[in-house]
């Protein structure tokens, strides 16, 4: 049975791993961790290809404790809890030492009743939990996870790192080493693997398997693109996808450019991209960049996250490509984005300052005699439902944080706040 060249060249050890120096270079985090063998819990998020399952292992290789796996699109409820009384049987053996590891594939695809049947054996110290996921963990993990796991982030690998593989898979495996190899050209090379150790090794593994018994091995742009041509579906695109081509779709609805939003949308269809992602950055774009210029685009933005999980796919591509349209179409405003982010600012800035007496909840006897709640205005008891009163604590001074843009929505709401307060 023929072993995929990925397969072969899994490294087993940090010196071995190429790329994610911020995680396991001399001094980093995951390296400390693996050096002093007291590994604490953490999910590692990143896209497809860039070392998420094998720093997984050599975790647990280096480290010397028992290593349990699961993948989150095959295994339920009841897997989980087969696999944590086996990590309960060991962190109990007198012949096992340290705590079991539990690494979960695509944790994200975890729902709800699965990640929480982790928790307990996460929080009292059974079990270590590694997860892995390629989407965004604060939206795709629950809360209470998350708070006892860290979360590290894993980058795309750079063309520095993918030619150092590319040698290092010519000079070790022994396949390639037993063929004269010939490199000419990487750029081919380079950009069809997007970052994506995986996607290179799985490159180079097509070209061997085109090879005649005698053939040469040589590695050129002409070469590379030929034989992806021939087998298009060789290698993943996810990586590539969640970063360079959302990024520009995105910045495309933006710009209101209605052309390259569908474009870049029918870009990520093709490449097999889960559609509530799509879905969801799209919700991310109608709040930040068209926000109060438009309201009703987070609306719809929203309706298309719900309406795409109920049709599925082909037809889901209709409301996701009306939805990037009126998206792309809008007016733009980004105040709200720069209003909260002033407001946070402002609260690092200024720390806890307390609410004024008269906006403090008053729900018993003594907090009333303490004055709290006294002398509040209530709106609705006055003429146009609005009464002048401080809202904000009196030592900020009431600081201007959202600032109107010239959007005609933007222009009413200015307005009646002049009308309203008379600034």
């Amino acid at each position: 049975m023929y072993e995929p060249l990925a397969e072969r060249l899994r490294p087993h050890s940090l010196d071995d791993y190429v790329g994610q120096r911020h995680l396991v270079g001399e001094g980093a985090v995951l390296r400390r961790m693996i050096e002093s063998r007291n590994v604490s819990s953490f999910i590692l998020w990143g896209p497809p290809g860039v070392g998420k399952t094998t720093l997984a292992r050599i975790v647990a290789e280096q480290t010397g404790v028992p290593f349990y796996t699961l993948s989150a699109v095959t295994s339920g409820v009841k897997e989980v809890r087969e696999v944590l009384d086996r990590c309960r049987a060991d962190a109990t053996s007198m012949f096992v030492t340290g705590r079991p590891i539990l690494f979960i594939d695509e944790i994200h695809r975890f729902n709800k009743s699965q990640q929480d049947s982790l928790l307990g054996a996460v929080e009292n110290g059974t079990v270590t939990l590694i997860g892995a996921t390629t989407e965004n963990p604060s939206f795709e993990v629950i809360r209470p996870l998350l708070s006892r796991a860290q979360v590290y982030v894993l980058n795309p690998l750079d063309n520095d790192d993918l030619l150092a593989l590319l040698h290092h898979a010519i000079k070790s495996d022994a396949q390639l080493a037993a063929r004269e190899v010939r490199v000419e050209q990487t750029e081919a090379l380079l950009r069809f693997a997007g970052g994506d150790a995986r996607k290179l090794l799985n490159i180079l593994d097509l070209i061997y398997l085109s090879l005649g018994a005698t053939e040469p091995m040589v590695i050129n742009d002409k070469i590379v693109t030929s034989r992806l041509q021939q087998n298009p579906l060789a290698f993943d695109k996810g990586g590539e996808m969640h970063y360079d081509i959302i990024s520009a779709f995105i910045k495309s609805i933006r710009g209101s450019d209605p052309d390259a939003a569908v474009y870049w949308l029918a870009r990520l269809i093709a490449g097999g991209e889960d559609p509530k992602f799509i879905a969801r950055r799209m919700c991310i774009s109608a709040a930040e960049d068209i926000g109060l210029a438009n309201p009703n685009a987070v609306l719809l933005a929203n309706a298309t996250f719900d309406i795409i999980a109920k049709i599925g796919w082909p037809e889901g591509r209709i409301p996701l490509s009306e939805c990037a349209i009126y998206l792309a179409t809008s007016p733009k405003s980004n105040s709200a984005y720069l209003a909260i982010d002033g407001a946070l600012a402002l609260v690092n800035q200024t720390g806890n300052a307390p609410v004024p007496l008269h906006l403090r909840n008053a729900p018993t006897k003594l907090m009333k005699d303490l004055g709290y709640g006294a002398h509040y205005k209530y709106a609705h008891d006055y003429q146009g439902h609005f009464v002048k009163q401080e809202y904000m604590p009196e030592q900020l001074n009431h600081p201007t944080l959202w600032h109107p843009q010239d959007t005609p929505a933007e222009a009413r709401m200015a307005e009646r706040l002049k009308a309203l307060w008379g600034k």
